[in-house]
């Protein structure tokens, strides 16, 4: 009867490990813009990857249209110590407030003069130096893979056909030194508003435009309440996906692996994805009424000589550095 009980025991014992080895890990991300945009489809796209590699032991749970807050309150939850975000896609310079100064450099305006460039970048061996900088100072997050959403342009609901048509208008930024300093430079007063209020903050005036990528720009609606959209491409729009210390922690070192490999996977399919989204994307608008405004390469070379006190200010203490990803393109 003991022998009996000793088996059912360990029979017990096995099921109850094999219950406990089944249960999947799942690990929230957090995306503050809609799934059908390109950041949006790339989030998806990592999600597919990693639950395919890891037969369902691992789940990611995106939670999108900042459900979990705007980009600067979700860094500011996970480096408060928080535990509701595990991954989220970031712009590439948003960690530039948080003490990663080679993050900065991402951001410079005018900086990458086409998809190339930057994706030369993206792929070299400085790219892992950029994405291990937050663990080299502490933060309690690594990067795990660039991408990026399109060139950055002005969007406003006034006119604009020269740099000299901002003069003293109101334009949104993220809370960014660089930013500010660009939208300074080129004669307008930077004006920090919430992403998730941007909307009502152009429709009732508190702001007279905005920067986004141009799928950003459509998915958001803002067309309606800004209907000019100046295609200066002062920046690309950069970003990465990270994962906090407590997210990384949950893994085995073989989900970690299977982690990494969907990162690479999902930077892939952005780089497919992002030219082709933002070509289709411009033609919709055009066909909708919108007022494109095309900025040839003679008068972008102006908007970019506006912006040189902001762009030797954020390089100089970095400038071999900033000098070898001019050198990729």
């Amino acid at each position: 009867m003991k022998k009996l009980l000793a088996l059912v025991l360990a029979l017990v014992m096995v099921a109850a490990c094999a219950v406990a080895m089944a249960d999947p890990v799942t690990l929230t991300y957090a995306e503050v813009n809609p799934l059908d945009t390109i950041v949006g489809q790339t989030a998806t796209a990592f999600k597919t990857k990693v639950e395919e590699l890891s037969g369902g032991e691992v789940i990611i749970d995106i939670q999108a249209n900042g459900v979990l807050g705007a980009e600067a309150q979700v860094l500011d939850g996970i480096l408060m110590g928080g535990d509701t975000v595990d991954i989220s896609r970031i712009s590439a310079f948003a960690l530039t407030s948080y003490g990663c100064q080679k993050a900065m450099l991402l951001s410079i305006p005018y900086t990458f003069v086409s998809r190339e460039h930057f994706w030369n970048f993206a792929n070299s061996e400085l790219a892992d130096e950029f994405l291990a900088e937050p663990q080299t100072i502490g933060l309690p997050l690594r990067g795990l893979c660039y991408g990026e959403e399109g060139f950055r342009h002005f969007f406003t609901n006034f006119p604009v056909n020269k740099i000299e048509d901002l003069k003293g208008k109101k334009i949104r930024v993220s809370d960014d030194p660089v930013m500010r300093g660009m939208v300074e430079d080129l004669g307008a007063n930077p004006t920090i508003v919430s992403f998730t209020e941007l909307y009502s903050a152009l429709q009732t005036g508190v702001v007279d435009g905005a920067e986004q990528p141009t799928a950003n720009y459509k998915s958001n609606a803002f067309p309606e309440v800004a209907p000019h959209f100046i295609l200066d491409g002062h920046t690309l729009g950069a970003i990465q996906i990270v994962i906090t210390d407590n997210g990384w922690n949950k893994l085995s070192a073989e989900q970690q692996g299977w982690i990494m490999e969907a990162a690479q996977y999902a930077s892939d399919f952005n780089a497919e994805l992002s030219a082709k989204a933002e070509a289709e994307v411009l033609e919709q608008l055009k066909a909708e009424g919108v007022s494109i405004v095309e900025v040839s390469n003679e008068d972008k070379a102006l908007w970019a000589a506006a912006c040189q006190k902001t762009i030797e200010k954020n390089t100089k203490s970095q400038a071999a550095l900033y000098q070898q990803i001019l050198d990729m393109q």
